[in-house]
């Protein structure tokens, strides 16, 4: 008798586990390892201005980003960054009155509309009519953010809980502007431009005996600018400016306590829930949709072709991180195309890269838990800002494939207002309406209808 069909529900568990494990599988390990560092120059900022001037439960957030990391890189199987809703921090920063009850409740809020527009739809037809221009000029204009956010960190002492640049940054010393720029420089070195490595053509071995000398001494050149390519240069960066934490305050270490914080459920009034929505909810969720969901969709069908995600998929895993996390204390997190961005910059290709990030977090969270702040509070600025710097400047290369000039037209139009306005919703209007402008203009000269506003997305995959 021919051995029975073993059930659907086992095959399609057995496909789930091996697709997670490809998923997971490093592409490179010390690449992974210099990509999980890519993201590090916006999240450790932000985390740690809320915990130092809103007693943000840094432990609680360590912890739940943490698996956020693993999850999301197990789902999705790129580096898929999680990041705190800036919109959200901005305002938290900006208002002494906006504490953690009004943080919770609006990340709430916003994980709650984003899961409604996943499960209905409403996002993926929203990515649909959406133009490639406008996301790009909101693209370009983050990068762009990121970057001069980043230039501030290299030049300016910063005081992080109020979110203010000081005086001018000393050129010497463990946080100097030399050292800012020696990283820099070493990153460019490194990693150039971003590109691929070149691989080495095998080069014919049956030289003549005069040129054996001389190919050999090829040979060892070759080897040592492989070693210089192949160098984690983030996380080599990182790693100094961990070094440099304990050395410009040893006692820092006496600060640190061993045991996590403890995760309580948070309290939050009806006077909360309101402010919440009204001052964070409605600001943040134009960035989510835009730059969390659809700038994200755009960017990893640009740097992984054929891993295309749905827009569904990303509003539905923003709005459960938010739902799961928000009540108990948790920084209210979302994706963020500048994370994807700086972490492919640095080498990340897999989802193991966020894995391995989330893994570290889950780690200190447990460990060493709110304790961390101390040690984090004396951790270079000025690679911070290194790190942010080449995550931009990544984000904003995504804009180089506008090709017309009425697309290059939108998007730094797109991008003016935004950067001017400090508002992705304003520019994003802005960039509609010129867009459908355009477009009628087209209409008016004569163009088919059905060629005016041709707009593909990738299928439903995810």
């Amino acid at each position: 008798m021919a051995p029975p069909n073993p059930p659907p529900t086992s095959e399609a568990s057995s496909s789930a586990v091996q697709k997670v494990k490809s998923n997971l599988v490093f592409r490179s390990t010390w690449a992974e390892l210099n990509g999980a560092m890519g993201d590090l120059g916006t999240y450790i900022p932000i985390v740690l201005s809320l915990t130092l001037a809103s007693d943000l439960n840094l432990g609680t957030t360590l912890i739940f980003t943490g698996m956020y990391n693993i999850i999301t890189g197990a789902i999705y199987g790129v580096p898929m960054p999680v990041q705190p809703m800036k919109s959200i921090a901005a305002v938290a920063l900006a208002d002494p009155t906006f504490s953690i009850p009004e943080i919770m409740a609006s990340g709430i809020l916003t994980g709650a509309t984003m899961l409604v527009l996943g499960v209905t739809g409403l996002m993926q037809l929203a990515y649909k009519l959406i133009p490639l221009c406008v996301v790009r000029g909101i693209q370009l204009a983050q990068g762009l953010s990121f970057a001069l956010t980043a230039v501030k960190y290299v030049r300016k002492v910063q005081d992080l809980p109020r979110s203010k640049s000081m005086d001018q940054r000393h050129s010497l010393g463990f946080d100097g502007l030399i050292l800012a720029i020696a990283c820099v420089c070493f990153i460019v070195i490194v990693n150039g431009a971003g590109e691929d490595p070149n691989h080495d053509h095998d080069h014919d071995h049956d030289e003549e005996p005069s040129h054996q000398i001389q190919a050999r001494i090829s040979n060892k050149v070759r080897k040592i600018r492989r070693v210089i390519f192949a160098l984690p240069s983030a996380f080599l960066v990182f790693v100094l400016g961990v070094l440099l934490a304990f050395i410009r305050r040893p006692r820092v270490v006496h600060e640190i306590k061993f045991g996590p914080s403890s995760i309580e459920v948070v309290k939050m009034s009806r006077h909360a829930w309101k402010q919440g929505f009204i001052k964070g909810t409605i600001p943040q969720l134009p960035l989510s949709i835009l730059n969390s969901v659809i700038a994200v969709c755009k960017l990893s069908s640009d740097l992984f072709p054929g891993k295309d995600f749905s827009v569904t998929s990303l509003s539905v895993t923003v709005g459960l991180m938010n739902l799961v996390g928000g009540w108990f204390g948790a920084m209210p997190c979302c994706h963020g195309a500048g994370g994807l961005a700086g972490q492919y910059k640095f080498g990340g290709r897999s989802g193991g890269c966020v894995a391995l990030l989330g893994a570290a977090k889950l780690i200190l969270g447990f460990v060493l838990g709110s304790s961390l702040a101390h040690f984090f509070n004396q951790f270079p600025v000025g690679i911070l800002g290194v790190l942010l710097l080449f995550a931009g400047v990544e984000l904003a290369m995504a804009s180089r494939d506008m090709n017309t000039k009425e697309d290059s037209f939108v998007m730094l139009l797109c991008t003016a207002v935004s950067l001017v306005g400090s508002s992705a919703a304003l520019g994003f209007l802005c960039g509609m309406i010129v867009f459908v402008l355009l477009k009628l203009r087209d209409w008016i000269n004569g163009k088919p209808i059905n060629a005016i506003w041709k707009h593909e997305g990738p299928d439903e995959q995810v």
